[in-house]
């Protein structure tokens, strides 16, 4: 890491201690999400593909995963990824505002309450060592340690392990693009025979990257795999 790059990080931890929480959709002090703009995060419509989540209008399954079947079992996302919830999220993920994980994982613990899954691990998606050291911390272990805390089942962090330092699916133009991409990206590092896993991760597009980590989990002898985010693109 460069000296430069680690400044800019202990400036940013100092003003998380220094500075009062201000809500992320209203800028309200007290909190970083607000009691009034965690009510009116956008919800993923129902009914939902059985599959990876999004919001059918007709059947069990939509379009891609009727043409693209996917190996994880299924996709929740609490949110769609707009507004308040956007913001959270790319404050979190890109603007070392680590202090975001608590609050949203406690929306995923609600989630969880609400719509209960039958699982007993919890898993972050990975990120790529090198992309780690220029970020300084995973966004998704983050959320998967606070939710540990709050729903009381055990964190693997280590289970997955990216093998493979590809191109930022957000950079990515189309889901079969996005698949490719992250075909062969990860390993299971640990025994996790006959385990049922929950993935953790901030945001599902197309649900590619949870897939692919589904399948190495899959691959490696889990019996089940899910996936959680807070937010999905509509």
């Amino acid at each position: 890491m460069s000296p430069q790059l680690s400044l800019q990080k202990v400036k940013a931890s100092l003003l998380d201690i220094l500075l009062p929480l201000r809500c992320v959709g209203c800028g309200r002090e007290g909190s970083l999400i607000c009691p009034s703009c965690s009510e009116s995060l956008p919800r993923v419509r129902l009914p939902l593909c059985l599959r990876c989540g999004m919001t059918v209008n007709e059947g069990n399954l939509c379009p891609a995963c009727l043409s693209h079947p996917l190996s994880i079992n299924g996709i929740r996302s609490a949110f769609l990824f707009q507004g308040t919830a956007r913001q959270a999220i790319l404050q979190f993920k890109y603007r070392q505002l680590k202090a975001m994980a608590a609050p949203l994982a406690q929306l995923l613990a609600e989630y969880l309450h609400s719509h209960p899954m039958i699982v007993e691990i919890l898993v972050p998606v990975p990120l790529h060592p090198k992309r780690l050291r220029q970020r300084g911390y995973n966004q998704a272990s983050l959320l998967a340690e606070e939710l540990s805390k709050l729903i009381g089942l055990p964190m693997e962090e280590d289970a997955l392990i990216r093998v493979q330092d590809v191109a930022p699916q957000a950079r990515t133009k189309s889901a079969a693009e996005r698949r490719q991409n992250v075909r062969h990206a990860f390993s299971c590092n640990i025994n996790i025979a006959g385990k049922q896993i929950l993935l953790i991760d901030d945001v599902s597009t197309t649900g590619a990257t949870l897939d692919a980590c589904a399948i190495a989990l899959k691959t490696a002898g889990a019996s089940s795999v899910w996936g959680l985010t807070v937010a999905r693109e509509s």
